[in-house]
């Protein structure tokens, strides 16, 4: 099954210790995509972050690469919304704007619970 990992969650390996790669293993998604525009953001980051947030912004920029990339530009929320709806695939995000806008396009979402591991929310 395939998945759009979001900028946030990339993050989630450097913030909270978990390993998002095994964890989407154990749910059943083999295939992971990430937009440029995600790759985008993260570089924005890096320049613009300091201390923590930044090197967790660098390992998920690092991260990016065992994914597979899918050149889609734009406001990354927006593009990260049309690709699961074209690739009929789930997004891994802890974003809450773009979790609602997903469910309300019956998108299947996965996100960090209890800050240990991931879950299928919708």
């Amino acid at each position: 099954m395939k998945v759009i990992i979001d900028t946030n969650a990339l993050m989630i390996p450097v913030q909270f210790k978990v390993d998002i790669f095994e964890e989407l293993k154990r749910l059943g998604f083999d295939v992971h995509l990430v937009p440029t525009a995600v790759i985008t953001e993260l570089d924005n980051l890096i320049k613009n972050l300091k201390g923590q947030d930044r090197i967790a912004a660098k390992v998920a920029r690092s991260m990016a690469q065992r994914c597979e990339t899918i050149r889609a530009d734009g406001h990354a929320d927006d593009v990260i919304l049309e690709m699961a709806m074209d690739l009929d695939a789930a997004v891994l995000t802890n974003d809450i704007g773009l979790r609602r806008r997903l469910e309300q396009e019956n998108i299947p979402v996965i996100c960090l619970r209890q800050k240990n591991r991931l879950e299928i929310v919708s």
